[in-house]
């Protein structure tokens, strides 16, 4: 069983910044989680399965229309592998988040088949 690479987490990060959901789902198990940086729960809001997580990341993009994940580093070790990089999006309030952030991996099979972020708590920063 091969596991992914530091080239499919960039592929990865890739389909995120276009918004492209299908490309990201594809990436993904059936049965992925996606746990988001916030939520009522410890880890967040966890989206679970393609169908909750398909609506958990596309929630994401309309709150943030220009989300992106920029400066990148790519990390892949056996079945786990971890992401840093910087989120910037504009809230539809207009306040902007610029903040470093982490997703944590787990995979399966050679997907995805958990995505934990975590990202520094930062005012909004404007201008």
């Amino acid at each position: 069983m091969s596991h992914p690479t530091v080239a499919f987490l960039q592929a990865f990060s890739d389909a995120l910044n276009n918004h492209d959901i299908d490309a990201v789902m594809d990436m993904m198990t059936d049965d992925c989680v996606f746990n988001a940086v916030a939520g009522p729960e410890v880890q967040g809001k966890s989206f679970v399965g393609q169908t909750e997580v398909r609506q958990g990341l596309e929630a994401a993009w309309k709150n943030a229309p220009d989300a992106c994940w920029v400066d990148g580093v790519y990390h892949v070790v056996g079945d786990r592998g971890f992401t840093e990089s910087t989120y910037k999006g504009t809230a539809k309030d207009g306040a902007r988040t610029e903040a470093r952030m982490i997703d944590v991996f787990i995979f399966r099979n050679g997907k995805i088949a958990v995505k934990n972020a975590f990202r520094k708590n930062r005012p909004p920063v404007n201008g």
